[in-house]
């Protein structure tokens, strides 16, 4: 069975997006316990916690976002 440059690229673009948006999840998810604990312990610092949140949130989905465009360049640029 040959394994073609295709498929090693097809397989690289899935790693690539796979293990890329492992870490953002799971940041993400822990800024959200992060933040509901915080605002459930003290509900009048809801506003900057939130604002302090989303902008956490921004900067872990650019990761994710930077392995999305790793994967598509492995996908659509090819070694001729």
């Amino acid at each position: 069975m040959q394994f073609s440059i295709e498929a090693a690229r097809a397989l690289a673009a899935g790693l690539a997006i796979g293990l890329g948006a492992i870490g953002p999840g799971i940041g993400i998810g822990l800024l959200g316990l992060g933040a509901m604990q915080s605002i459930g312990r003290n509900p009048e610092a809801a506003g900057l916690v939130q604002t302090n949140m989303i902008l956490a949130i921004v900067f872990a989905e650019a990761i994710a976002i930077y392995a999305l465009v790793v994967a598509l360049v492995l996908v659509f640029v090819g070694v001729s």
